[in-house]
């Protein structure tokens, strides 16, 4: 048998102080981060995401054929690429929620507004530079430790248990790409469609008229189900009145028996 090779030693003080080296590169008191998001920010509205919301008031009967015609608009991709997000249909109300591309947004309005009176509007932006920036600047990091692990991973001198920790630092490494390749991809959409909201009002009082019927219909009902309610926590308070009442009449008595003899 040959004497035990001395390299092993080195090389795992090498891998130490590199992953240590790495680990502190990453810190975010970094200075270069700066530079990354100046750059960001340098594009006029690139790292904007925006947000519209519109109510659009129209009579009732209407509501439903508006809401199906957007729908199909926007699953047959009629002014691009459109996402649906919500979808809700009450009787007398409706709300659809979707992500479309930037030139969409006025046609979609457009179409899903015929025969309704727009009411408030509201649109909003939210600056993703920041954000963008320092995923990048994640990934490029997480990607050059990457790269120094594979070269160390590939030395023939290199023992088990110095291979197994680069694996396990080479696997966290991959999960933490992974997650920023999604956050990236969410940054991306955002900046890339608008998130539109569309609220349908109805114009005519019949919503009115049946809420207020509606609420005398359930008058019953709901005076019905209060009352069970009561009755059920009044249960639950019973056994201790019952407890109580005779504790009571002992201490009062008691009591009485105290003061006579003062």
């Amino acid at each position: 048998m040959h004497p035990q090779d001395d390299t092993p030693t080195p090389l795992r003080s090498l891998a130490v102080v590199l992953l240590s080296t790495l680990l502190a590169a990453c810190s975010p008191s970094d200075h270069s981060s700066s530079v990354a998001v100046g750059g960001a920010q340098g594009k006029a509205g690139a790292q904007l995401a925006y947000e519209h919301e519109l109510s659009l008031s129209l009579p009732s009967a209407q509501i439903a054929p508006r809401l199906a015609a957007t729908r199909e608009a926007c699953e047959n991709a009629k002014f691009g690429a459109c996402n649906i997000l919500r979808l809700q249909q009450g009787q007398y109300h409706a709300q659809v929620i979707l992500r479309i591309v930037p030139d969409g947004v006025e046609p979609i309005v457009a179409l899903a507004a015929q025969g309704a009176e727009i009411g408030e509007r509201i649109t909003s932006a939210e600056d993703l530079a920041d954000a963008v920036a320092d995923v990048q600047r994640q990934q490029e990091r997480l990607k050059a430790q990457q790269q120094r692990l594979d070269q160390l991973a590939a030395r023939k001198d290199i023992t088990v248990s110095d291979l197994i920790a680069l694996s396990k630092e080479q696997a966290s490494i991959e999960n933490d790409l992974q997650a920023l390749a999604q956050a990236a991809a969410g940054h991306q959409r955002r900046l890339d469609t608008n998130r539109l909201t569309l609220n349908f009002v109805p114009t005519d009082s019949s919503q009115r008229g049946s809420t207020l019927q509606q609420a005398f219909d359930n008058l019953l009902d709901n005076l019905a189900y209060g009352t069970a309610e009561a009755l059920e926590k009044g249960s639950y308070v019973l056994p201790f009145l019952i407890l109580a009442f005779p504790l009571a009449m002992i201490w009062v008595w008691l009591w009485r028996r105290f003061v006579r003899r003062r």
